[in-house]
């Protein structure tokens, strides 16, 4: 890295890997052909196969995980004196339609789009593996890092389990990773000590009964009508009997039931999420949310089938971690660069890589400065402004450092 690529911004002289132009742009051109091609989790071959074929390219020796997609790469040798840091991305697309009618690189594949910026944390995790490695010929890589690339962040309860099962946090001490912000202007970052995300888990619901003719409803099972207070009655149980402050929330993404008007039918079928800011109430939540839904169903005679699906814990940024981004990001662009966060109610199953080792997740901004139309995530016209990928890039190298120096 020349002198003066490193003195672009505020701070870098002192820190080196920074990115050269040529690979910002190369960096660009990955993303959009990830952005192109996304794929579903657990069938992310075509992804991994590109990431492993880039990361060979650089004399590095990526290793698939065992399920077949997703990929650990370690750079460096490990002396045993001090744990690892582990730069993590998800890989994985979301099974919704890319609108974006004028982007040249809008995904080729039906129904699928990466809706949720996975395309850009991979190619931030990359890029600064790259990097790194480059800075680790020169001996200027006094620890080792891992990139772990890993599949099915959107399939509960998340492909971090079977990342750590296949040992990505062997031997790791600390572990870190970026989230895409519509909210936050790029060239920036969001922090936030503690919780950072919520509880996420998925319930299904089957509502049984005799049905009939409309004209006789008090000699069936009133279906639609069950299900209709479940929707409205078992939200409002559960916030009752949780603490207000830990925000456990019930949230239904779909209702099905019945083919006719004069029909009452025989089966209703709910789907919905149990969002929760706490931890201890997380815990409960399937107790709470069960014994509502067996309440409602009981008052209107009907046959309850429940499948609480347990997703994953919030992400608790540990302190140490935090502001090791902190004093990463100040370091490439002044204290400026670094706002502070809400605790937000979506899930990220890299709680699950926290629940073992120190880390912390960053918001990345991918705002365009001055945009307030703003396209967020899960919505299939997504997109990031991609100098985000250069900022993900040398925070994450510096922070590699910053940690090895500390």
């Amino acid at each position: 890295m020349s002198k003066e690529s490193e003195a672009d911004h505020p701070g870098e002289a002192v820190l080196p890997g920074t990115l050269p132009e040529a690979l910002r742009a190369e960096l660009v051109a990955f993303r959009r052909d990830l952005h192109m091609h996304p794929e579903l989790g657990n069938q992310e071959f075509r992804t991994t196969a590109a990431i492993k074929g880039r990361l060979e390219k650089a004399g590095l020796h990526p290793r698939v995980l065992d399920s077949g997609t997703g990929l650990i790469c370690d750079i460096g040798e490990g002396h045993g004196e001090r744990p690892v840091l582990a730069l993590r991305a998800d890989i994985d697309g979301l099974p919704i339609p890319d609108t974006k009618s004028e982007c040249p690189y809008r995904s080729t594949v039906p129904d699928r789009a990466h809706a949720c910026g996975h395309d850009v944390h991979t190619t931030v995790v990359l890029g600064a593996g790259l990097v790194l490695a480059e800075l680790h010929r020169q001996g200027r890589l006094p620890r080792p890092v891992r990139l772990l690339f890993q599949p099915a962040e959107e399939v509960l309860p998340g492909g971090a389990l079977d990342a750590i099962k296949c040992g990505a946090l062997d031997g790791v001490g600390r572990i870190l990773a970026v989230h895409c912000d519509p909210k936050v202007d790029a060239g920036k970052i969001g922090l936030r000590q503690g919780p950072i995300t919520s509880a996420c888990d998925r319930l299904e619901i089957a509502l049984d009964g005799p049905g009939g003719h409309t004209a006789r409803p008090h000699l069936t099972t009133d279906l639609v009508t069950a299900a209709a207070r479940v929707v409205t009655d078992v939200p409002a149980i559960v916030a009752r009997r949780a603490d207000a402050r830990s925000g456990l929330s019930v949230t239904w993404g779909r209702i099905e039931s019945g083919h006719a008007p004069n029909v009452i039918p025989q089966r209703a079928e709910l789907s919905g999420t149990v969002r929760c800011l706490n931890l201890d109430t997380w815990r409960q939540a399937p107790d709470l949310v069960v014994a509502a839904i067996d309440e409602i169903a009981n008052l209107h005679r009907a046959k309850s089938e429940i499948n609480y699906v347990r997703g994953v814990p919030p992400v608790v940024n540990a302190p140490d971690a935090t502001e090791l981004l902190r004093g990463a990001m100040t370091a490439r662009r002044g204290a400026d660069s670094v706002e502070g966060t809400e605790q937000s109610l979506g899930g990220e199953d890299f709680s699950w890589y926290l629940e073992q080792v120190s880390g912390a997740m960053a918001r990345l901004g991918t705002r365009h400065p001055g945009d307030r139309i703003g396209r967020d995530l899960h919505q299939g016209d997504f997109d990031v402004d991609e100098s985000a990928i250069t900022v993900g890039v040398e925070l994450f190298t510096a922070a590699a450092l910053l940690d090895a120096a500390g």
